[in-house]
């Protein structure tokens, strides 16, 4: 009998495009004769659509979708609710959930905590590990902790920049020297992401990221090469992929969600050279930084290498990467023999392992 596995996609957040390109990735690549897929989507303004197959999310078309999917939160029936248009309903029972959702409400906790609640398993890291690797301000907090090595930062609060603006940039610049990066503390794929050299740009800077959050971190600028690893597995059983290096477009300022998505020349190589053990250590420190967020299922852990030290800085974590086919996280595990369908298996296979 085949698995039955719903696969949500689309959301709120600003990365709803790039959800909708990884699901389709993830659905093609998921064996057919394994799994027998229910396809939902969340479309920007929070309606919950049931979409008939691939090629609607393809071509944008399952936005107009009109019936309605929602889970049950009763975790005696483990199902989904599919409402139709003459106002009857149909009752599908789910095996496990496959969230391809990036960014707010789909990466951050909240909709893990429905899936707790339905008591249905699902695909990656749960409620805690989700909040806090969404919140980079608190990801920080934990890895400080950890004894790795990260950017200096100051915390700023929405606020805080209407109640005393001229004092906040005053506090920024004594702690920081420009060029600094100002980035909302709970959103994804670089989006309201800003760098600043000197007061004007950083006023600009805050003023976008505060569109994207509340809660705004402000880090000093780390010249150095961008290296990211994978994390497969458990808190207690991390698995760190090999690294892989991206390299932005020479036009890009920084690795922005353009320079990420938009932009030819922006690309990443798998197993780049690196000075001796740096590789290793990166690999170590990611594993070290999933099991203390509480990672379970994936993560994708971001690093520089710092220019003239080779010192390794602790970035970001992402707990559900980019499906996408210019996504690092698959092409990592790929390198090391494990093609997209066999990594789908393992994610799947570790969704009822959690707890």
């Amino acid at each position: 009998m085949s698995t039955k596995v719903a696969i949500i996609f689309g959301g709120q957040s600003s990365e709803h495009e790039v959800s909708c390109i990884s699901a389709a990735t993830v659905i093609k690549n998921m064996d057919t004769k394994k799994y027998d897929q229910v396809l939902i989507g969340i479309t920007k303004e929070g309606k919950w659509v049931f979409v008939e197959n691939v090629n609607r999310i393809e071509d944008g078309s399952w936005v107009k979708g009109h019936r309605t999917a929602v889970f049950s939160p009763d975790a005696t029936k483990k199902e989904i609710l599919v409402l139709h248009r003459d106002g009857t309903y149909e009752s599908i029972g789910i095996d496990v959930v496959f969230p391809v959702l990036h960014g707010l409400y789909g990466e951050d906790g909240t909709i893990q905590g429905l899936f707790e609640m339905s008591g249905i398993p699902y695909v990656g890291c749960g409620v805690l590990a989700s909040a806090v690797s969404m919140d980079k301000l608190f990801t920080k907090i934990i890895v400080d902790h950890l004894g790795i090595a990260q950017a200096k930062y100051e915390e700023v609060r929405a606020y805080q920049l209407k109640e005393d603006l001229e004092g906040t940039l005053d506090r920024i610049e004594k702690a920081l020297p420009y060029p600094v990066f100002v980035k909302p503390s709970q959103a994804g794929s670089s989006k309201g992401v800003s760098k600043a050299n000197n007061r004007d740009e950083l006023k600009d800077a805050l003023k976008l990221a505060n569109e994207h959050d509340s809660k705004i971190l402000v880090e000093e600028t780390i010249s150095g090469r961008e290296i990211e690893c994978g994390v497969l597995g458990t808190t207690n059983h991390a698995e760190p992929s090999v690294v892989g290096e991206v390299l932005a477009a020479s036009s890009a300022a920084f690795y922005d969600f353009d320079a990420k998505y938009n932009n030819a020349e922006s690309k990443t190589v798998v197993n780049p050279e690196l000075p001796d053990n740096k590789a290793e250590e990166i690999r170590t420190d990611a594993a070290k930084i999933f099991s203390g967020v509480d990672g379970f299922g994936l993560a994708r852990v971001d690093f520089f290498l710092e220019n003239d030290t080779n010192r390794v800085v602790f970035n970001e974590i992402n707990t559900l990467p980019g499906f996408t086919s210019i996504s690092m996280y698959p092409m990592l595990w790929a390198s090391m023999g494990k093609e997209i369908s066999a990594l789908i298996d393992e994610l799947i296979s570790l969704a009822y392992k959690r707890g």
